[in-house]
């Protein structure tokens, strides 16, 4: 992204799409651990979509 890549906002959506599937599969599970890993995917989600906006 510093260097101005072509894609770069097309890998920080490919990102975001990815890391929002992980967060909905892992909150289908109650396991405490699996909570926190879709909590740490939204927040993920969150600041690649701010990246390619």
């Amino acid at each position: 992204m510093s260097r101005g890549s072509t894609y770069a906002k097309q890998l920080c959506n490919l990102c975001a799409t990815i890391c929002d599937a992980c967060a909905l599969e892992c909150a289908k599970f109650q396991d405490p651990h699996c909570q926190q890993c879709a909590e740490a995917c939204r927040k993920c989600a969150e600041e690649c979509h701010k990246m390619a906006s």
